[in-house]
């Protein structure tokens, strides 16, 4: 893998806008305009983790937020003011929390030896490996235990959106985003789009 310097990334920048300006010379004045994106991403800070290369998606067409393994927690304010912006005054259309296999703070979780700020992070992480432990050790292989605690924790997220006190003013108004649960694949570079248990959170008065 090729590592850039400082210099490169400002050198960079400057041959990537003139290659914008040379596609369409309004590409800036439009941008500038305003954002009207349809997706929050909600991922995580993992350097392998560029959304949009990922999915091709220019700027302007995600609004981001990424944290060390794709937490949702209840009491950041950080990710609320995030959501309640993204819901309420952009009007986003889909909600994707988008985790990965290979994760650091998942495997740190599992395997309980992340110390510090870090360890209170991905402790939610821990106690998902904890109720789910069963099935997760019945797999295999380390790597089939860790995708699939990487799995479980985006599912738990997504279903932390869905218990914010924003998306519980949108189910109210009948106009809200829909919510997904994705995970990439480094090793290929594709994404997983998980099953929601829709049905059991209906039945739980999570979603309507």
């Amino acid at each position: 893998m090729h590592y850039h310097n400082y210099e490169d990334l400002i050198q960079n920048n400057l041959e990537w806008a003139a290659e914008k300006l040379d596609q369409d010379p309004d590409y800036f004045k439009k941008l500038s305009r305003g954002q009207r994106p349809p997706f929050l991403f909600i991922g995580c800070s993992d350097s392998r983790m560029p959304l949009n290369s990922f999915t091709k998606t220019e700027p302007g067409e995600l609004f981001i937020h990424r944290n060390v393994a794709n937490q949702v927690s209840l009491t950041d304010m950080n990710l609320l003011a995030v959501l309640e912006y993204a819901v309420e005054s952009l009007g986003v259309q889909h909600i994707v929390v988008c985790g990965h296999y290979c994760c650091g703070g998942v495997e740190a979780a599992y395997k309980g030896m992340a110390t510090g700020v870090v360890e209170s992070w991905v402790n939610p992480i821990r106690e998902l490996y904890l109720i789910h432990r069963q099935e997760i050790d019945s797999l295999e292989t380390e790597e089939q235990r860790l995708n699939r605690l990487s799995e479980l924790n985006v599912l738990a997220q997504v279903k932390n959106i869905c218990n914010t006190s924003v998306m519980h003013r949108a189910y109210k108004t009948n106009q809200y985003p829909q919510v997904h649960g994705w995970v990439l694949d480094i090793k290929c570079g594709r994404i997983k789009d998980l099953q929601l248990p829709q049905e059991e959170w209906k039945s739980e008065g999570i979603i309507p």
